[in-house]
Order: structure tokens, then sequence, then C-alpha cells
């Protein structure tokens, strides 16, 4: 591993790559990849987890790839291989983070359904919201790798690239933040009103969605600081640029750090605190309020007007509110519903 920051002239990574990294992050990736598959079976958690496995694998094949570029990793206009493989492996380990963080919205939005009188945010426009958001957000980081990572591309090119990445990385910062709003408001309303956040459904989970974004929010820190740096623009022809360059680009156990350790950590957690353990995977069961579990056959509507609506989510439930009843206004047809049709309903504060 290029612990000594010694620029190479001519590597597409700046460094010669260390060949035994890869390795294990490949073996790593792929046992959590196979987990992960085997889990969502398991617990039929598709709709919730299905992103994990399909994240761990791009995970391992990106290594893969880049287990290759250790041998493989000097510029060359005459062949093209190299450069495409550095930039496919690039594209696989780049994109995976916003993936695993679109996962924990949608799990997010699936506790909220779980206990949703305590929610800030209708749980049906969770996904919807930051799955937009998230969109964005991966066709800016896939399009910024893509421009940045091609060694043939003109500078105005590359700083085009690198300009995309910084907002992308900016925006899911934001979102992070967002998701940490909603999430403690959750927390605090269901501590407040006497919801059941003591149970292991919902405190395990929310843990583990606190620990997990924990790590993806450094991840982020780590990439937005690299590239906010001023030193990032690579000009594999020019040995005094390439040792000019920012050391989070020059040493490697910075990539191994805070990129590899940092989502593998991530990925592991979700195979020992796997949600499909305590959650169930229909969104019709919902969690009462002296912690027992019943079933509805149809969600609660909000008759407010659309523009309202939009609003209320654009603003992620702090304004324009449904303020009939308090916090359990939405959930009000839920309580009658299993009322009326001979469930146990949950006894709303």
């Amino acid at each position: 591993m290029a612990q000594n920051g010694e620029a190479i002239l001519g590597s597409l990574y700046v460094y010669a790559p260390n060949k035994g990294a890869p390795i294990f992050f490949i073996i790593a990736y792929a046992i959590s990849a196979i987990t992960h598959l085997w889990q969502c079976y398991r617990y039929k958690s598709w709709r919730t987890m299905g992103l994990h496995p399909l994240c761990a694998f791009l995970f391992a094949l990106g290594y893969a790839i880049r287990e290759y570029g250790a041998d493989n990793y000097m510029f060359d206009p005459n062949n093209k291989t190299p450069l495409i493989m550095f930039i496919l492996s690039q594209i696989c380990i780049l994109i995976c983070p916003p993936f695993l963080e679109l996962a924990n919205y949608h799990l997010l939005g699936r506790v909220f359904y779980y206990v949703p009188y305590a929610a800030p945010l209708s749980p049906r426009r969770v996904t919807s919201f930051f799955g937009g958001l998230m969109v964005v957000i991966e066709g800016l980081n896939a399009a910024g790798a893509s421009l940045t990572s091609n060694a043939n591309a003109k500078e105005a090119t590359k700083k085009a690239g690198h300009n995309l990445i910084l907002v992308a990385l900016a925006l899911q910062i934001l979102v992070i933040l967002i998701f940490a709003f909603l999430s403690i408001t959750f927390h605090r309303r269901c501590i407040k009103y006497g919801f059941p956040i003591q149970s292991k459904s919902v405190k395990s989970t929310l843990i583990t969605l606190y620990m997990s974004m924990t790590l993806i929010f450094v991840r982020c820190l780590y990439r937005l600081v690299e590239n906010a740096t001023g030193t990032t623009s690579v000009d594999l022809r020019n040995i005094e640029a390439l040792r000019r360059l920012s050391p989070l680009l020059r040493y490697e156990i910075f990539f191994y750090i805070f990129e590899a350790s940092l989502m593998l950590v991530n990925s592991a957690l979700w195979n020992v605190r796997h949600p499909g353990r305590y959650l169930p995977e229909d969104h019709h069961i919902y969690l009462a309020q002296d912690g027992t579990e019943v079933e509805a056959d149809e969600e609660p509507s909000d008759r407010r007007p659309f523009v309202l609506n939009m609003a209320n989510t654009l603003f992620c439930g702090m304004l324009f509110r449904d303020k009939k009843t308090g916090p359990n206004a939405q959930f009000q047809e839920l309580d009658d519903h299993l009322h009326v049709n001979g469930h146990k309903r949950p006894t709303l504060a």
C-alpha cells in the first residue's frame, strides 16, 4: 500500500496500488453479499433490504476490478483497457453509498409504518421523498465519477466532474441531516406520548439506523474534504503536479480506511443486526401503544389538499401539518377501522 504518498508518473491511481488489500475486500464483501441474500430470503425482506446484497456485490466487483488495476495501473493512450477498468472500478465503488443511504431511508419509512402515530412525516411519502433526492444524487455521482476518472478528458471536463461530485456529496450530507431530524423527532414523540419505543422491533432498528448513518456520514465528510481541498485535479503527465495533490489522494491508506472499511462495517452491521428479525414485512401490521401488534386491511387516508400534502413533505413534516387531533390525526381512521372490524385496536394518545 502506498503509505509514503509517493506519486507515480502515469499512474491512474496516482500511486502504485496495493495488491493484497483488494483481495481481502473482495472476499469480505462477497461473504456479506451472500449473507444478505440468505437473510432476505429467510426473512422475506427483499423490499426493505434488497439493496444491501446488490451493493455488497457491486463493492466486491469494484475491488475485483481494482485488483486487476494493481497490476495494470499505468495510463497508456494506445491501450484503453486499464483506463476503462479504472473507471468501472470507481463507478462500482462510488455509487453504492447513496444506494445504502436510500435503503436506510426506506427502512425508516418502514419503522414509521410500524408506529405510524408518532411519524413526523407520512410513512408512504418517506421513500418517495428521499428516493427522488437520491436519484438526483446518484446521477450526479455517477456522472462526476466517470468524468474525473477519464485521463483523456480535458481539464474543463475533469473540473466539471469534480464539481458534480462536490454537489452530490453536499446534497448527500444535507439529506443525512434531514434523516437525523426526522428520526430524532420520531424518537422524541415516542417518548413524549408514551409510545412503545422500548419495543425491540423499534429500538433495535433505530439504533442500527443511527449507527449506519453515522458511518455513511463520516464517509461523505471524507469524500467532501478530499474533493474540496482544491488540489484534486490529476495531471498524470506532470510529476510535480502529482506531488502537490491532496494527501487524501496520494495516500492509499485513507481510501481503505474511510471508503472501503467504513462501508464494509456498514454492510456487516446489517448482517449482524438484520431488521427482518424484528420488523414484519407487511406494512399493514402496526404496533399498538401497549406493545402488541395489530393488523389493518387498509392504510389511513389523508384528505388534505394535494398542495398542502406536497408542502408538508417538502418541509419534512414541520409545516402544514394536519392538526385536527394532534400527532395521531392522519391515523385516526386506522383506529376506527380496527375498532369496527373487531381487531385489537391501538390505544392512541
